[in-house]
C-alpha cells in the first residue's frame, strides 16, 4: 500500500498512536492531545513558546503523555502557518517525530462542527486539527535536506532577485514615460552602453540639449565605443528637443534615475551569480545532465523543477507531481450535467510557473514536443484548445522529467511520440 493514500494515512493511526494538534503562533504554540477516538487527555491546551526551552518542554509533555497513556508513537499535526512552523516541525523531526500538515482551508471549515461556530481562539484551533489528523486528511510536509535544501533556497533567492529586478525595469520605464519618453525611440534597450554612458552625464532631455551633438559624441569617443557616431548622437539630441516630458522637479528626478539604474545593475549582477551557483550545484544531483541534454529545456527550467519538487525519490507516480503543481484535473459533472473540467490550482505555485514555461519553450524549439501540441488540438476526439494543450504538454514534461530522474534513461523522442494514440497507429 502507498504510504501517502488516506487509507494507508488512517491506517498509521493506532489504539497506541497519540494525536497532537497543534496551533502554530509567531511567537507562542498551543497544543492539545488526543487517542484514536478522539478522547482529549489534558482539561487545557499546553502552551510552549517558540525557543529551544519551550520545544523541549513540549517534547517532556509529550513524553510524559505516552507513558502515562501507554502509547508508543505520536502524529504531531499543524496547519502551514506561513513560515512559522519551520522552526518547530525541525524540531521534531530531528528528534524522531514526523510532523504533519493539514490544510487550513479545511481547519476553517470544519472548526463548526463541535459548537456551530464559527470563532477561531488558540483552544478550539488544535482540536480540530487533531481531528482532521484522526481522520486521514493530512499531508507529509517534505522538509529538503543537504544539496536538495541548497538548491531549493538559492532558486528562491534568484526569484526574489528576478522580481527585484522586474521591478526596477517597470519603475525605469514609468520614469522615461514621464521626462523623456522620446528615448525608447532611439534605445530600446537599457542596457545599451552607449544609451547609460549618456544618461550618467545627462540623464533629462534639457540636460542633453545642454551637451550637444558634439558633447554626446565626445563622451563616446572619450570611452572608445564603437558602433556609434554622429549620426545616432544627432537622432538622440533631436528626440531631447523635441520631448514632451516633464521639467519639474528635475533634481528628484535626476537622482531617481540613478538610483533605479544602480537597482538594476545590482540585482541583474545578483541574478548572474545566484545562477552560476545553481549550475554548480545542479551537477551533485544524478541525471541532471540528461534533462539538460533535451532541446528546449535549460538552466531555469531544470533548477526550478528540482528546487520545488527535491528529491524525485519520494514520489512513487508522476501523477502526484501533477498534483503537487496543482495541474491535477478536476472534473464538473453532477447526473446529465457535464461542465467542462480545469485544473486544481492547488500546489505549489512556483512549479506550476516553471512547467508552463518549459511547456512553452518546447513547444517553441522540440520538434516533437510542438507535433504533441499540434496533435492535442487537432486530435478528433476532444480537441483542446491552445492553453489546455499548453498544459497537456507541461503534464507531459511531468512524466518525461520523472521517468529520467527515477530510471537514469536518455530521453528517446520516438518512444514519447509513439504515446500519442492516432487511429491509423492502432489500425496497424
Amino acid at each position: 500500500m502507498k504510504y501517502n493514500t488516506q487509507n494507508a494515512k488512517i491506517a498509521s493511526i493506532t489504539e497506541k498512536t497519540l494525536i497532537v494538534g497543534i496551533d502554530v503562533g509567531s511567537g507562542t504554540h498551543f497544543a492539545r492531545a488526543f487517542d484514536w477516538r478522539n478522547y482529549e487527555y489534558t482539561k487545557k491546551p499546553f502552551e510552549f513558546s517558540n525557543s529551544e526551552e519551550g520545544f523541549q518542554a513540549f517534547k517532556a509533555w509529550m513524553e510524559e503523555l505516552l507513558v502515562k497513556q501507554g502509547k508508543t508513537a505520536v502524529i504531531p499535526g499543524m496547519e502551514p502557518t506561513g513560515h512559522y512552523w519551520f522552526a518547530l516541525g525541525k524540531f521534531l523531526q530531528d528528534n524522531g517525530m514526523k510532523p504533519v500538515h493539514v490544510n487550513p482551508h479545511h481547519v476553517k471549515k470544519s472548526k463548526e462542527l463541535d459548537d456551530n461556530n464559527p470563532n477561531k481562539n488558540d483552544r478550539k484551533d488544535p482540536k480540530t486539527i487533531a481531528g482532521l489528523v484522526n481522520e486521514g486528511r493530512f499531508s507529509y510536509p517534505y522538509i529538503p535536506a543537504g544539496i536538495y535544501a541548497e538548491i531549493r533556497s538559492l532558486s528562491n533567492l534568484r526569484f526574489q532577485a528576478q522580481e527585484e529586478l522586474t521591478r526596477a525595469k517597470n519603475r525605469i520605464a514609468r520614469w522615461f514615460s514621464i521626462y523623456f519618453p522620446e528615448y525608447k525611440d532611439v534605445y530600446r534597450d537599457l542596457k545599451a552602453a552607449s544609451g547609460r554612458m549618456v544618461l550618467q552625464a545627462a540623464p533629462l532631455p534639457e540636460d542633453i540639449c545642454k551637451l550637444g551633438v558634439e558633447g554626446v559624441n565626445r563622451i563616446w569617443r572619450e570611452a572608445k565605443l564603437r558602433g556609434v557616431g554622429m549620426k545616432r548622437a544627432k537622432t538622440l539630441v533631436t528626440a531631447a528637443e523635441h520631448s514632451i516630458g516633464s521639467k519639474e522637479a528635475p533634481e528628484a528626478a535626476r537622482i531617481e534615475l540613478r538610483n533605479l539604474l544602480n537597482d538594476m545593475d545590482v540585482y541583474a549582477t545578483r541574478v548572474e551569480e545566484l545562477l552560476g551557483t545553481i549550475e554548480e550545484k545542479l551537477k551533485e544531483i544524478p541525471y541532471i545532465d540528461k534533462l539538460m541534454a533535451i532541446k528546449g529545456v535549460g538552466l531555469l527550467t531544470v533548477s526550478g523543477f528540482i528546487a520545488e519538487v527535491g528529491d524525485i525519490k519520494r514520489f512513487d507516480d508522476p501523477k502526484q507531481l501533477q498534483k503537487l503543481a496543482g495541474y491535477a484535473i478536476v472534473a464538473n459533472e453532477s447526473g446529465k450535467h457535464k461542465g467542462e473540467s480545469r485544473i486544481s490550482y492547488r500546489g505549489r505555485k512556483r512549479l506550476r510557473y516553471v512547467l508552463y514555461e518549459a511547456a512553452l519553450s518546447l513547444v517553441g524549439r522540440n520538434p516533437e514536443f510542438r507535433r504533441i501540441y499540434e496533435y492535442y488540438k487537432t486530435r478528433k476526439d476532444n480537441p483542446l484548445k491552445k492553453m489546455q494543450a499548453l498544459i497537456a504538454v507541461a503534464c507531459k514534461v511531468i512524466r518525461v522529467f520523472y521517468v529520467i530522474l527515477k530510471k537514469g534513461v536518455d530521453y528517446d523522442p520516438e518512444k514519447m511520440m509513439g504515446d500519442i494514440r492516432r487511429p491509423e497507429h492502432q489500425a496497424a
